[in-house]
């Protein structure tokens, strides 16, 4: 099929290109972005006037559920909800049942995520077998089979030279290592931030060092084995500053935020609202501040959606016994947007930490519009008027805090490899 996208402002922070443009697409191919129209003759026009085209969004931590939790959701409808948010790359950690420490794994993974069709899935394979801190996996098998980085995600490894021989591998293969910073002792059986708020809920609080004590001792590491690395979902405002130290003597190291911890903070918690109860923890006014302005001078360089569906009993019970998580495939780009209408952000530094941003940290050819390139585009209007209802998400996971929040960005159109994926 052959498709024109006329009269929208098309936006590549990556080129640097921000005007009115035609794109024409070929074969699951940008073939042309041209001021002029021409003798291309489409089988189907997209008007987007009076909207953004950009490349597709790409996520670096979603959780699909699938495989091992499929009566939570599934690689199908949660690659339907990743179109709706305009997202057409998404990175997905190991800690699936089986966990993604084989290349069968990745094999079954890739293959379900091609019958959908959706979205491109790649996967974070295991740093250590089953993620249990104790023997290193195959790094070299996985890499083969595909996986863009090695993680040891939620399963922290607690032995210091266990994690110093995981990182010297993954650089003897030039992979990066995805890292999510916490002391478990100290994190404990916390659920929330270690502060007023905690003291007045009476809830076990995490405390700030719980990550800074982390992210410190991998950071050491890091600079010790030459690995490049990556932080997930930073909470703290010392952890930003830790972070851009780091990066100032040159090690090669990056970080993202999630988006919901840019917008609430520990006093969002109410009166023990369980759809706020996220790992790590919503935290202070302060972290908060911090983390937006970590985004504004480029020491984040991407926002995530952390995108964890459950289902409805999951959030049931005493706050300290619900499941944290939030369902974020949906609301990724209109909170970034969000940013960008409180004038936190620019526009273009929206979309570069939703876009291309990512898709470096990944190492993939996404996020960005090139001729003779995939044609992966997000179509959105940056002034509708809607409000967040998480009943009508399209994810399996109707889990989010933002029930009631007003936004103005809309997506209108998904495409994926030149197909249309989704369309409002």
């Amino acid at each position: 099929m052959k498709l024109r996208i006329t009269n929208g402002r098309v936006i590549d922070p990556a080129s640097q290109l921000d005007g009115q443009h035609d794109i024409l697409i070929s074969g699951g191919n940008i073939v042309a972005i041209t001021e002029h129209h021409d003798d291309f003759t489409a089988d189907q026009t997209i008007d987007a006037s009076g909207l953004i085209v950009c490349p597709g969004l790409v996520d670096l931590s979603v959780r699909l559920r699938e495989p091992g939790q499929e009566h939570t959701a599934t690689i199908d409808s949660e690659t339907r909800a990743a179109v709706a948010g305009g997202i057409t790359s998404l990175a997905i950690p190991p800690d699936t049942d089986p966990v993604i420490d084989t290349p069968a794994v990745i094999e079954l993974i890739e293959d379900r995520a091609k019958k959908a069709g959706r979205a491109m899935v790649h996967t974070i394979g295991a740093l250590t077998q089953d993620l249990k801190g104790e023997f290193l996996a195959e790094m070299a098998a996985l890499k083969a089979a595909g996986s863009v980085g090695m993680s040891n995600s939620l399963s922290p490894i607690k032995n210091s030279i266990i994690q110093r021989r995981a990182m010297e591998y993954a650089a003897t293969l030039d992979l990066t290592v995805f890292i999510n910073a916490f002391d478990p002792w100290l994190q404990d059986k916390g659920c929330v931030h270690e502060g007023t708020v905690s003291t007045r809920l009476g809830l076990q609080g995490i405390p700030e060092t719980a990550e800074t004590i982390a992210v410190s001792r991998d950071l050491l590491l890091i600079e010790q084995t030459g690995v490049r690395a990556h932080f997930h979902n930073i909470s703290t405002a010392r952890a930003v500053k830790m972070i851009q130290d780091a990066q100032s003597r040159g090690l090669a190291v990056t970080a993202d935020v999630s988006a919901h911890h840019l917008h609430l903070c520990e006093h969002d918690l109410g009166n023990y609202d369980s759809q706020s109860h996220v790992l790590p923890p919503l935290r202070s006014i302060r972290d908060r501040e911090q983390l937006q302005q970590g985004l504004r001078d480029g020491i984040l360089t991407a926002v995530s959606s952390n995108h964890q569906p459950l289902d409805a009993d999951a959030k049931l019970g005493p706050f300290s016994e619900t499941t944290a998580g939030i369902s974020g495939l949906e609301t990724l780009l209109p909170l970034t947007m969000k940013l960008v209408d409180d004038d936190e952000i620019s526009l273009n530094q929206a979309i570069a930490c939703l876009t291309h941003q990512p898709a470096d940290i990944l190492g993939i050819e996404a996020g960005r519009l090139t001729i003779g390139g995939q044609a992966d585009i997000c179509i959105f209007n940056p002034n509708a008027q809607n409000e967040c209802q998480p009943n009508n998400f399209i994810s399996a996971g109707k889990n989010s805090p933002f029930a009631g929040w007003l936004f103005n960005s809309e997506v209108s159109h998904t495409l994926f490899a030149g197909n249309i994926v989704f369309e409002k």
